[in-house]
C-alpha cells in the first residue's frame, strides 16, 4: 500500500504525486523522490524497480519478510534493512511477560530516490518525514540524510525497549527472594531473556552495518552525512553495552533463582529425613516388642506397656529436640 510519494527540490517539499508520475519529475536533476510503502505488493515493487533500477535481490529481500539487519551497496545505491520492535499491544500492561513483536523496514536509497518499505509493523514513520521537512538545510543533502533520519528514528525506538526490560528485571530481582515464587520467577526470567535476545538480534548486526557508513570507505551516498551516521553508531554502541550488561544480570538472576530453589528443596528434604528418622525409632522399638515369643522379658510385667510407650516418646522427644536445634525441623 502506498503511504506517500513526494518530490523534493533543494531541500524543500515540492509536490505529492502518484507512482505513475515519478519518471516525469525525475527529469529535473534538482529533484529526488521519497516513496513510503506499507506491506508493499509485488506489483508495486516491480513498478518501482523499473523506475529506479532497484536491484532484484534487494527487492526480493524487501518482500520476503524478516531479514537480518544489514546495509548493502548496489553500485551508487544502498539497501538497508532494520527491525521495528514493539511490545505486543494485545498483552495487558500487567501481563507477565509482554511479547515483543518484530517488523521490518527496508530502505532503498539512491542519488535521486528513497523508497522505504515497512512490513509487518504498525509503527508509523510520519514523524521522520516531518522532521526532514523541518530541516531543509539538511534535507538538501539528499537521500543520504533521509536514510540517516530513518535509521536514527528506528534506533531511538530501541532505547525505551531496553529501559523497559531493565525495569522489569529490577522488579523481578526485588521478588526473587520471595518464598515459593521460584517457578514463576524462572518463567519470567526466561521470557525476559528471549525478548532481550530479539533486541540483540536487531541491534548487533545494525551496529556492524552502521560502522561502514561513517568510517573507512564510506559509500558516496553517505559522504556528506557520515558524521550523522557516526552518531547513530554511538547510540547503537550504548544500547549494545546495555544489552550485554542486562544479559549478564539475567544470567546471574537465573543462577540465583535456581540456587534458591535448590535450597528450598534441600530444606524440605531435611525435614522429611528428620521425621523419617523419628518414625524409624518408633518402628524399631515396636518391631522388637511386637515379636510373638512366649518367653520374652517384660511380657507379663504390669507396667510394661506404659513403660514402652514412655520410652518411645522420650527417645522421639530427644530426637525432635536435636533436629530442632540443628535447624532440620
Amino acid at each position: 500500500m502506498l503511504i506517500q510519494c513526494t518530490v523534493y527540490r533543494d531541500g524543500r517539499k515540492s509536490v505529492d504525486i502518484g507512482l505513475d508520475q515519478i519518471e516525469a519529475h525525475l527529469q529535473d536533476p534538482r529533484n529526488f523522490v521519497w516513496v513510503a510503502l506499507h506491506d508493499a505488493t509485488a506489483g508495486e515493487m516491480a513498478r518501482l524497480q523499473s523506475v529506479f533500477g532497484l536491484h532484484p535481490l534487494a527487492v526480493e529481500d524487501a518482500l520476503s519478510g524478516l531479514q537480518r539487519p544489514k546495509v548493502e551497496e548496489y553500485g551508487d545505491a544502498l539497501f538497508a534493512v532494520m527491525h521495528l520492535l514493539t511490545l505486543d499491544a494485545a498483552s495487558s500492561p500487567h501481563a507477565l511477560p509482554q511479547r515483543l513483536h518484530a517488523g521490518q523496514l527496508a530502505v532503498f536509497a539512491g542519488p535521486r530516490h528513497v523508497v522505504s518499505v515497512r512490513n509487518r509493523s504498525e509503527q508509523s514513520l510520519a514523524a521522520v518525514r516531518a522532521r526532514c521537512e523541518r530541516e531543509p538545510d539538511l534535507l538538501r543533502q539528499g537521500p543520504g540524510f533521509v536514510l540517516y533520519a530513518l535509521m536514527d528514528e528506528v534506533v531511538d525506538r530501541y532505547v525505551p525497549l531496553t529501559e523497559h526490560i531493565e525495569e522489569e528485571l529490577e522488579a523481578i530481582e526485588r521478588q526473587i527472594f520471595t518464598e515459593g515464587a521460584g517457578r514463576e520467577i524462572a518463567r519470567r526470567l526466561y521470557a525476559l531473556k528471549r525478548r532481550l535476545r530479539m533486541l540483540r538480534h536487531a541491534v548487533a548486526p545494525l551496529l556492524e552495518a552502521a560502522a561502514r557508513l561513517h568510517s573507512g570507505r564510506v559509500p558516496p551516498l553517505c559522504a556528506q552525512t557520515q558524521h550523522y551516521f557516526r552518531d547513530v553508531f554511538d547510540h547503537l554502541s550504548r544500547i549494545s553495552v546495555a544489552i550485554d550488561s542486562t544479559r549478564d544480570t539475567i544470567t546471574t538472576a537465573i543462577q540465583v533463582n535456581l540456587s534458591l530453589v535448590t535450597i528450598d528443596d534441600s530444606e524440605v528434604t531435611k525435614k522429611l529425613a528428620a521425621w523419617a528418622a523419628i518414625f524409624a525409632v518408633c518402628t524399631a522399638f515396636v518391631g522388637v516388642w511386637g515379636m510373638n515369643f512366649e518367653r520374652m522379658p517384660e511380657l507379663h510385667w504390669r507396667w510394661g506397656y506404659p513403660a514402652a510407650l514412655a520410652l518411645i516418646a522420650a527417645v522421639c522427644g530427644v530426637l525432635y529436640a536435636r533436629f530442632r536445634r540443628a535447624g532440620w525441623l
